[in-house]
């Protein structure tokens, strides 16, 4: 019988982990192209290792100089004068990182037809009381459809379908100057400290474009950029097609936004009305093709669907790749949905509200990348047990690519089953099952008969 308490044994593990993964991504050296630095005494990344840890095993600095169980080599002040730093690029910092896990560890688990994208959204990132933290602001939030304290955390994650990768974020403050209700700190506009604030402050569609420009500078990269209605201005659409990727987004039933349809320019009420809606059981009620933007207009898809909260309304989404079925878009965009997971579990579960308690923006920016580089640790933990190609080369080989919303193996047992049950029980011929097949392929969605066709192919 084992005389060491098993939670010693799970800390053990836990610690084990967390220095693999500082050691394979080089955590240090990032940090310190980053500026995250410290002229003397002990090391920085000794520091974010600790504030790393402490939602893993219950603690917090607070308590531990309360109860005096606090046995780091390292004192308060050095703690917080690391969170407080005015230098270090923390935007840089957990795009290197995602960029380093996306390529390294992820990408060569995919297929590269595998659609990879970019989600973008933003979560209400709350402070009780604002007057004291800097650039604290009355934000609005779109839950509840009311003003309220703290500040807008827009976010840009990466996706291959099955993991997310949270790049960068942005704690947007109010670029109204008469909703921010806490002091603003003035810093050379050179400076990263200026820069920080400067984005802070800028409106939230310019700050998206800047996180998807410093996500692709650093090496991340993904072929659609998915959103919904609150960023999908014409403007943002085509500005994110000039940079060589695709659009799919959700859009507002907006009778100022026009879209150049046929010979007019219409709103999306309008086109609605105008043309002719799909009947029966059809996954979309409408498909039409238009032109996107007042100079350089560029082709895109507008498709309506069915919503499924309120049967008698209707949701529109729009796509810059016209050669995607409609089908295809649809269930593209259903991988934006993995955001709101993250959200709740970094609410939840990484402590990203609860946690810190600084009225510094540079420390409640550093909190946020520290939060986000838990979800990474815990996503790619969470790939690595569930993907049994991470085990060797041989079961790279052998064990297919992990499921991507869809389920080819059960469609093709499915679909042989009830071929088999036909011919059992109606006594068809195998001329008439020909036709049967023929005929039933021809109703499914393209993505499901490429997936019948590759398990007949690998059987």
């Amino acid at each position: 019988m084992s005389i060491i308490p098993q939670e010693a044994t799970e800390k053990e593990v836990l610690f084990g982990r967390i220095q693999k993964f500082f050691s394979k991504h080089k955590i240090g050296a990032l940090l310190k192209k980053c500026n995250g630095t410290k002229e003397k005494g002990v090391s920085a990344v000794s520091i974010l290792k600790y504030k790393l840890c402490n939602i893993f095993v219950g603690r917090s600095m607070y308590m531990q100089q309360r109860t005096g169980s606090f046995k780091e080599n390292f004192s308060k002040n050095t703690f917080y004068r690391f969170l407080n730093s005015v230098k270090t690029n923390w935007l840089r910092f957990t795009s290197l990182l995602a960029s380093d896990i996306i390529n390294r560890e992820i990408m060569p688990l995919t297929d590269a037809k595998r659609a990879n994208v970019f989600i973008v959204d933003d979560s209400l990132f709350s402070r009780t009381s604002c007057k004291k933290t800097e650039l604290g602001s009355r934000v609005f939030d779109h839950v509840d459809m009311k003003y309220k304290k703290g500040y807008r955390l827009l976010t840009l994650s990466w996706s291959d379908g099955n993991t997310l990768i949270p790049v960068n974020s942005c704690l947007v403050a109010s670029a109204n100057e008469s909703n921010v209700i806490g002091p603003v700190s003035s810093f050379d506009k050179r400076t990263i400290a200026g820069q920080r604030r400067t984005l802070a402050q800028t409106k939230a569609p310019d700050v998206m474009m800047k996180l998807i420009d410093t996500a692709v500078s650093s090496g991340v990269s993904a072929q659609y950029v998915l959103f919904d209605c609150w960023f999908a201005n014409p403007a943002q659409i085509t500005q994110i097609k000039s940079k060589g990727m695709d659009v799919i987004a959700m859009i507002k039933k907006s009778s100022r936004i026009k879209y150049g349809f046929g010979d007019s320019q219409l709103n999306i009420k309008e086109i609605y009305s105008r043309n002719k809606k799909r009947r029966g059981r059809s996954r979309y009620l409408l498909s039409v093709d238009v032109m996107l933007g007042k100079e350089d207009p560029i082709p895109a898809k507008i498709i309506c669907v069915r919503n499924t909260a309120n049967r008698k309304d209707w949701l529109a989404f729009i796509c810059t790749d016209i050669t995607l079925s409609e089908e295809e878009i649809i269930r593209i965009y259903g991988k934006r949905w993995q955001i709101e997971v993250f959200f709740k579990t970094c609410k939840s579960c990484l402590n990203l509200i609860g946690e810190c308690h600084s009225l510094s923006y540079d420390a409640l920016t550093a909190h946020t990348a520290i939060v986000f580089t838990r979800y990474m640790l815990l996503s790619l933990e969470q790939r690595q047990n569930e993907d049994s190609r991470t085990l060797g080369e041989l079961f790279f080989f052998l064990v297919d690519e992990m499921a991507d919303i869809t389920f080819a193996r059960s469609m093709s047992i499915l679909v042989s089953a009830m071929l088999a049950s036909l011919q059992s029980v109606l006594k068809l011929s195998d001329d008439q099952l020909d036709i049967f097949v023929a005929d039933f392929e021809s109703r499914l969605p393209e993505y499901i008969r490429n997936a019948l066709h590759h398990s007949v192919e690998t059987a």
